[in-house]
């Protein structure tokens, strides 16, 4: 598989990576054998690159990563976790103090001594400005806590003051067919820094799959589910914060512009991994199947017709409404 440098970690790593949301919570049960079934199919088929937080599912994403980590030694693999959900999401909470903790019980977890890239969970948006949180992360990576940090973002004027900042080794941020704000001035301005940019939601919560009706219903327990309306976090982590009937309108529009012998995913995915500036997509899968076809997207090539399309069915079904608010 393709590979590249995730920004300023210096880290070589593979164009589609793999979420591990899934493998902790808020997507149904996924036991702890499939779980490892998963990061192994995704190995093989070429992925480098694991993305986790500390509150995927309390730990148990991490706890995950570090067992198949342990029970593989000498994979080349880099490993992304996310912290500061563990406690309110206030300003005054992103301390030396509580990265420490956060970070050690992340260590544990993924059974290492330092950890590859850490990133700021979605934190408040004051935090992203606070020159103080920055120099707490490089105390952190002076002393060998972590190798590298980043922020995950929800929002474009987030991503872009993060890169102002010189320690910022990456950005998250939410990239699909139905979120296209970021190629504006997110991804320029990444570049010119040396900024690496994980691609995240790229399947809007499965919409992008192709897979879903009307008629689907999630489990009680998967945001899918709860999350519609943000109850319990920011609605653009669900289905991207498009309307989920509106959504399947432009799935539908979607799928006629995918190449034959290719899926609906894949093709999603592939878009995004085209697009200059982006280091990796990071899909997740429940299954082992599911994660061998997101792997095989990065194989997949798209015509500009294609990339026309998508800018279309934005535009026509989802500018108005998505692209002032993230």
């Amino acid at each position: 598989m393709e590979k590249r440098i995730l920004g300023k970690t210096g880290r070589n790593v593979s164009i589609v990576g793999l979420g591990t949301w899934q493998l902790g919570a808020d997507w149904g049960n996924v036991d702890q054998a499939q779980a490892q079934a998963i990061l192994a199919a995704s190995v093989e088929a070429g992925v480098t690159f694991f993305d986790t937080a500390d509150v995927y599912g309390d730990g148990k994403s991490e706890q995950a990563i570090g067992k198949f980590l342990k029970d593989n030694p000498g994979l080349d693999i880099t490993v992304a976790t996310k912290m500061g959900r563990r406690m309110d999401q206030l300003p005054e909470n992103y301390t030396l103090a509580n990265f420490r903790q956060w970070v050690d019980r992340s260590r544990k977890n993924l059974g290492t001594d330092s950890l590859d890239l850490v990133q700021l969970h979605c934190p408040p948006t004051a935090v992203y400005s606070n020159n103080e949180v920055y120099d707490a992360l490089d105390t952190l990576v002076s002393e060998g806590a972590i190798r590298n940090y980043g922020v995950s973002v929800e929002r474009t004027d987030e991503a872009l003051e993060a890169i102002r900042h010189q320690g910022t080794a990456s950005v998250q941020i939410i990239l699909n067919a139905f979120r296209l704000k970021p190629l504006d001035e997110v991804l320029p301005a990444a570049k010119a820094a040396g900024v690496g940019i994980i691609a995240r939601v790229p399947l809007a919560s499965g919409l992008l799959s192709g897979k879903y009706t009307k008629d689907t219903a999630f489990a009680e327990n998967d945001h899918r589910n709860y999350n519609r309306t943000g109850g319990s976090f920011d609605v653009g982590e669900t289905f991207s914060g498009v309307d989920y009937e509106l959504g399947l309108k432009a799935v539908s529009e979607f799928q006629q512009l995918v190449p034959e012998g290719v899926g609906t995913a894949q093709a999603a995915i592939a878009w995004i991994a085209a697009q200059d500036g982006v280091t990796t997509v990071i899909p997740g899968a429940r299954n082992v199947d599911q994660a061998i076809a997101n792997a095989a997207a990065a194989e997949v090539s798209l015509d500009s017709q294609f990339d026309e399309g998508v800018r279309w069915i934005y535009d026509h079904y989802f500018r108005e409404a998505i692209h002032p608010r993230w």
